[in-house]
């Protein structure tokens, strides 16, 4: 498998890169050993892994590295990425870069960055970047260092995330997504104010069937795929709330679309409603406050704050924290001084709650 992505834990994400029909004649054999034999410069251990993860496919459904072969099985090997259309190029952008040994490399990614060249981002991504960074390292092998990835964080949020050196790492990492053995953490400020102080938002998260684009929660789960969000409230400030939330589950903007649907779309998220003015009062210097959070931050407010994982090759637990960007901070700190102050508030509202006072 030469491409240059792993597997994930997203099958939304997924795409097909290989495929083969066994031959009529052909003996029952292990899929493991009968790929060996189609596929140059992989090994059984990543193709296990792939089986592991589900990303192989017989006839459209996942089996398991011992199954055997028939005569006419459709075989197909899926990865995250859109099958390569044009050369990565290698391209110097600034990299925050936590931590990197010779399997793995720690991103502190900022907002506004595409992971990976796809129709519309052909360059200035992150795997532009990490070409350019890779660009004089070699493997154990001696072959060039690619950027192997097996997550994604949306371009326009911000945080920790991981991308494999090495296609061993690459299929342990992607195997741990997969079986949400990784610890993931954000720090999202929503609208509105929680009851509870802790909580879980369940519901099937699909892509939206009037709006491929977007997703949408499927709460009866007749579609899209299992997801699950914990939550727990660090700040609040009356009209907005900044929470911590951990992924149980790892879909497409699950974040987002779960907030959405428990009533708390994130701060100024344009996809999923959240750049109106939601909650709050109608004093005129209000909206004005709202206006200028919004210039601050011109995107939605959800950072990848840690990543917690096991090493793929030494074991080692290892956890990457990080500090919240400029533009977030910014936000918040003006998010204090108006829940301490009131400054902007009309003063015939003070009495009202906040979670009542909205606006239609």
């Amino acid at each position: 498998m030469e491409e240059n992505e792993g597997i994930v834990e997203e099958k939304d994400e997924l795409y097909e890169h290989f495929r083969f029909t066994v031959d009529s004649g052909t003996e029952l054999i292990r899929m493991d050993k009968y790929l060996m034999n189609m596929l140059a410069n992989t090994s059984r251990n990543r193709i296990q892994q792939a089986a592991k993860a589900d990303c192989i496919l017989v006839n459209g459904k996942p089996q398991k590295q011992n199954y055997r072969v028939h005569p006419r099985d459709v075989i197909s090997i899926l990865l995250p990425n859109p099958p390569r259309e044009i050369e990565i190029i290698a391209e110097n952008i600034p990299l925050d870069i936590p931590y990197e040994d010779d399997d793995l490399i720690i991103i502190n990614k900022p907002a506004g960055l595409v992971v990976h060249p796809a129709y519309g981002n052909y360059t200035g991504t992150l795997v532009n970047a990490l070409t350019y960074h890779f660009q004089n390292q070699k493997d154990k092998h001696g072959n060039p260092v690619r950027p192997l990835l097996v997550h994604r964080i949306d371009k326009n949020t911000s945080g920790i995330m991981i991308v494999a050196k090495s296609e061993e790492a690459q299929a342990k990492l992607a195997a741990d997504f997969f079986t949400h053995t990784i610890n993931r953490k954000y720090n999202a400020l929503v609208w509105g104010d929680f009851k509870e102080d802790e909580g879980t938002i369940e519901g099937n998260v699909g892509r939206n069937p009037k709006d491929r684009m977007v997703m949408t929660v499927f709460p009866d789960g007749e579609q899209g795929k299992r997801a699950v969000t914990h939550y727990r409230v660090i700040e609040r400030f009356g009209y907005v709330t900044l929470v911590e939330c951990q992924l149980e589950t790892g879909r497409t903007h699950q974040i987002r679309v779960h907030m959405k649907y428990a009533g708390h779309p994130l701060f100024n998220d344009e996809t999923y409603g959240g750049d109106q003015i939601i909650k709050g009062t109608t004093f005129t210097k209000y909206k004005q406050f709202i206006n200028n959070c919004f210039k601050i931050m011109p995107r939605q407010g959800l950072h990848a704050k840690s990543l917690g994982f096991t090493h793929p090759v030494t074991g080692e637990y290892m956890l990457f924290d990080s500090e919240l960007p400029a533009d977030l901070s910014a936000v918040l700190d003006k998010w204090r001084n108006y829940a301490k102050h009131k400054e902007f508030e009309d003063p015939d509202e003070l009495e009202n709650t906040p979670n009542t006072d909205t606006f239609q």
